[in-house]
């Protein structure tokens, strides 16, 4: 599995986190992010979670999600915790990181993978922007390790209030330490500066709190 890795200056040893990207591959978005937990004083690692059917560094289009579908539903479960385990290993083995501090964030399918990472193996800290789909680990939540960050966009048609309440009342009744964010004024992917739903503020305020939270628990 192929990663993107981006390191701050110095010896360390530094908390680690993971980044896991959207639909549509490790590309320069997900980079730009990876670099710029790197600049916060972390050893960051961007896997590849579409390893199995895509090409190394394959990047795919906003434009046209028919042709990131067989990527998306070639993705198991099962897939995904081996990929979370082997990259949470790979910090492990590093000697440059507190291997008592590794954290992830993700965005999209990303978010839902960071939900999944917290179950999975013993993080400090997790954070989810918008993460689709992560309602069907909800049977999880009694499973998280670290406190875990929720971001979601109040006019995001994608995921639904529904969807939403059935994550965070799982997590409140396994009496997990959780923050739950919802910005009323940003829609999914707000986060993107490269997709048409980036929102400057909500992706200002939103990274703000992360990497305080970050600072709080790593």
């Amino acid at each position: 599995m192929q990663c993107y890795v981006s390191s701050p200056e110095g010896k360390g040893p530094f908390p680690g986190v993971m980044v896991f990207q959207e639909a549509f591959g490790v590309n320069g978005h997900i980079r730009d992010v990876t670099d710029r937990v790197a600049k916060e004083g972390y050893v960051a690692i961007a896997p590849e979670l579409f390893h199995r059917s895509a090409t190394p560094g394959q990047e795919l289009s906003y434009a046209d999600f028919n042709l990131v579908m067989p990527h998306f539903q070639a993705m198991t479960t099962e897939g995904m915790a081996a990929d979370v385990k082997a990259t949470y290993e790979w910090l492990q083995k590093q000697a440059n990181v507190k291997h008592d501090k590794i954290g992830c964030i993700g965005f999209c399918l990303g978010g839902r993978v960071s939900f999944l990472a917290n179950t999975e193996v013993p993080l400090a800290a997790a954070i989810s922007y918008y993460g689709g789909r992560t309602a069907e680990y909800a049977d999880r939540a009694s499973n998280l390790h670290g406190p875990h960050l929720f971001f979601w966009g109040g006019l995001d048609k994608h995921i639904t209030q529904e969807q939403v309440d059935l994550v965070i009342n799982a997590v409140k009744a396994a009496n997990k330490p959780y923050t739950n964010v919802v910005i009323s004024y940003a829609d999914h992917a707000f986060n993107c500066n490269d997709r048409p739903a980036y929102n400057k503020k909500a992706s200002d305020e939103a990274w703000a709190m992360s990497m305080a939270f970050f600072r709080n628990n790593l």
